[in-house]
């Protein structure tokens, strides 16, 4: 099976990781008979550096002829004194709206091995977490209009929701907890905003539609305090884009590395955009320390979501998970005067456990 793959390697770390998922992939491909084609394209700041825009429409085409994308990160202080309209992190919004992907998967996995870099009690942990945080990627106020008054003394950010693009997003939560602990939590701010209170009449609406799947709704700062007091309550939390993008962040911190947990943007066809949740680190840059874990498993989750090659994409997860319970360990996951392993040696021992 062949399968066109449009590779965005970023700035800072990006084509240190993504370079240990792409030859991921290349070893499931000769280990299953697949057929992966790789395209190379510039996004973020290097498309910055090459063409002055941190997204080109050409690139954009290109992207979406492509059966999936594989990126790493895109950013950095080189460019941060950019007006916002050519700040790297404009490049993900556009390749978000412009594929139509708008529903980004975040699971908040924690490895048994890894239990003791999470920052909460063993008692809090217990048996593990595993959460999926589905969040809303096209909408809200990220999207909405923004205003700056002429003499910059006010600004506006718009938060704005249709009945259509809560339908879809909650949808997408039920059917993944429908394969989960079938338990959804929907977080809002329905006691103060307007486009709360439509999110949460309209996931109450499509509950109906799943009657095997549990629904309660959260507020959102309780959502962020019961994530720290007691993560094992949740299974699949959906949310809308801001406080998707706060509440992934802090679940992912929890289970004790931002390094090695991946995601997935996803929209109604097959085609999806998989990459890590970290940054772009520029001062590790080129020095063989990142950890390629993260992007390998969005590696693995392209395989799943977009290919339909559960096999494929379990091989992967199930050599990560063996390679940390052997008690490799990259810079960021090592314990203080413990020893670890570069990048590619990471990419490497991932690599030559697979099956």
């Amino acid at each position: 099976m062949k399968k066109h793959i449009a590779v965005i390697s970023g700035d800072g770390i990006g084509p240190d990781i993504v370079s240990e998922a792409v030859k991921t992939l290349e070893r499931i491909s000769s280990l299953y008979g697949h057929e992966f084609e790789f395209e190379y394209l510039l996004a973020g700041g290097a498309s910055i550096d090459e063409y002055g825009v941190p997204l080109t429409q050409e690139t954009l085409e290109r992207a979406k002829s492509a059966d999936s994308v594989l990126l790493g990160a895109v950013g950095g202080p080189k460019w941060d004194g950019l007006e916002g309209r050519l700040r790297p992190e404009k490049a993900l919004l556009a390749l978000r709206s412009g594929l139509g992907l708008f529903c980004n998967l975040r699971p908040a996995l924690m490895y048994k091995a890894l239990e003791d870099a999470s920052p909460l009690k063993s008692s809090i942990i217990g048996e593990g977490i595993d959460i999926m945080i589905v969040r809303e990627l096209t909408g809200g106020i990220y999207f909405g209009e923004k205003t700056l008054s002429s003499d910059s003394s006010w600004a506006s950010d718009l938060m704005k929701y249709s009945v259509e693009e809560i339908e879809r997003i909650a949808r997408k939560a039920f059917d993944a907890a429908r394969k989960r602990k079938k338990r959804v939590t929907s977080v809002d701010k329905a006691n103060v905003l307007e486009t709360s209170r439509l999110w949460r009449k309209v996931v109450s609406r499509v509950a109906e539609d799943y009657p095997d799947v549990e629904l309660n709704h959260m507020y959102v700062d309780n959502a962020a305090m019961q994530l720290v007091r007691n993560p094992r309550q949740f299974d699949v939390i959906v949310t809308e884009n801001m406080f998707g993008d706060i509440l992934s962040d802090e679940a992912s911190m929890i289970t004790g590395s931002i390094g090695m947990l991946s995601s997935a943007s996803l929209g109604s066809g097959k085609c999806g955009m998989y990459e890590p949740i970290h940054g772009s680190a520029p001062d590790i840059a080129g020095k063989n320390i990142a950890n390629p874990i993260a992007t390998i498993l969005s590696a693995a989750s392209m395989l799943r979501y977009s290919f339909d090659m559960d096999v494929e994409a379990k091989a992967i997860e199930d050599a990560v998970e063996k390679v940390v319970n052997a008690g490799w360990r990259t810079f960021d996951i090592a314990k203080e005067g413990e020893k670890y392993i570069g990048t590619k040696e990471m990419g490497e021992k991932i690599r030559e456990v697979i099956e």
